[in-house]
């Protein structure tokens, strides 16, 4: 009997536990998935081995994983597997790491050095919102319409040291959110000693997107007659934004973008990243010990550690391995696709769908029907059931998955994307238009 490390159609010992096996085993691993046409939408969403039974539009609490995303945790688990030691080495994982960052970099138009990687949005969100440099006077202006980890992470930072962080509201009514309502309020509340604004691009409780854009040109105005130490800093929890919307910091022109990547980029569960300029790193305490190179050394020679943010605002220790090196090709599986056609598919599919619920009497859109304050994530109610009841009846009698957005106010939450087929999307607005009383 051969060794199952033999040569007969498998990769070799040696080719599996070389650098380049990993991306040979990830080819091997996805023989068997269905031919990826990145042109044709029906094959990208056949990429995706979600139940075909059901039209699955959750807007990605948690999204599943593309092919070749599969493939590559499973060729890195098993590299694992045949030699831990090996590929638990610091030069293997600073090696892979350092190839995520580089695929990042280029998704986002960045410098990979501006790049720390996390294990989840929380992560980053308590990395930054905890390490923030703030003087005596100065505070932190957020709104009410952010998701629980950012309204904690700056409550525990005020419960700490007594860091002010002042709350309001951008909008009263989603629906009728515009960009210049948005900014002018967030202009009238900015104060003298307003050192950072903690943002969400897209609110997961209602779907409003913010016109970052014009936000970041008007805190921009203000910062131009301020010193450097008294500049607004421009926080974004950019989860729900990422992989709908072109995501080019340089257009965007926030000061930190922190994100997970497993909700529209489809990237692998428990991984997530911080970006920052160069400059808005040097205004952040590092909060965790980092296990990289310029750490390591700092340590063995007794001294405090010194390189770029990708090194020293990573958090150390042992993550799954196998899911952070294979983001990168969570990144390649868009950028084949092309990033401008993936937002313009998710935002047509939003556009049908919002027309659709809008036009049924007994369904509220939440969401702006603006293209200009809103992306891919929607939220609604139905007349006579509550949201959880509502997508209950979808999913056991319309085999349609929503989701209900875990707020004080809670809505009907859906959202498609280039998981999804036109067929479905037909399917969820027939289910809704079902759901009467």
């Amino acid at each position: 009997m051969r060794s199952r490390h033999s040569t007969n159609g498998l990769l070799s010992r040696r080719a599996l536990l070389a650098g380049t096996g990993a991306g040979a085993l990830i080819q091997a691993d996805t023989r068997g998935a269905a031919p990826f046409d990145p042109r044709d939408w029906d094959s990208v969403a056949a990429q995706f081995a979600l139940n075909p039974r059901y039209a699955n539009v959750t807007a990605w609490f948690m999204a599943p994983h593309p092919a070749a995303v599969r493939a590559a945790i499973a060729a890195y688990r098993r590299m694992l597997d045949v030699d831990p030691h090996l590929h638990h080495l610091p030069e293997e994982d600073f090696t892979r790491s350092a190839r995520v960052r580089r695929a990042l970099a280029e998704y986002l138009d960045v410098r990979p050095e501006e790049i720390a990687l996390t294990d989840s949005t929380t992560m980053g969100l308590g990395l930054i919102y905890g390490g923030l440099r703030l003087r005596a006077g100065q505070e932190v202006l957020t709104t009410e319409h952010e998701f629980y980890p950012t309204h904690e992470s700056l409550r525990l930072r005020a419960v700490r040291d007594g860091v002010v962080v002042r709350r309001i509201r951008l909008y009263d009514e989603p629906a009728r959110a515009s960009a210049g309502q948005m900014v002018s309020r967030l202009r009238a509340a900015i104060r003298p000693g307003t050192r950072a604004l903690a943002l969400t691009w897209v609110h997961s409780g209602t779907g409003v997107m913010l016109p970052l854009r014009q936000i970041t040109r008007m805190v921009a105005e203000v910062n131009g007659r301020r010193d450097p130490g008294d500049r607004v800093l421009v926080c974004v929890d950019g989860v729900h934004g990422l992989g709908a919307e072109e995501t080019r910091m340089p257009e965007l022109g926030c000061d930190f973008f922190i994100s997970g990547t497993h909700k529209w980029l489809f990237g692998p569960r428990g991984t997530g990243f911080v970006w920052g300029r160069a400059a808005a790193w040097k205004q952040v305490r590092a909060s965790f010990t980092s296990f990289s190179m310029a750490g390591l050394t700092g340590w063995l020679n007794d001294r405090a550690p010194a390189g770029p943010p990708s090194d020293l605002h990573t958090p150390g220790g042992f993550h799954s391995y196998e899911n952070r090196w294979a983001l990168a090709e969570a990144v390649r599986f868009h950028q084949e696709i092309g990033h401008s056609r993936v937002s313009a598919r998710t935002r047509s599919l939003a556009a049908l769908l919002k027309a659709e619920l809008a036009a049924l009497p007994h369904v509220r859109l939440i969401t702006p029907r603006d293209p200009l304050v809103s992306s891919g994530l929607i939220c609604c109610t139905v007349e006579g059931l509550a949201p959880g009841a509502a997508v209950e009846r979808l999913r056991a009698g319309h085999r349609v998955i929503a989701g209900a957005t875990p707020y004080r106010q809670s809505s009907v939450r859906l959202g498609a994307s280039i998981a999804n087929t036109a067929r479905q999307v037909e399917t969820v607005i027939k289910a809704f238009a079902a759901l009467r009383r």
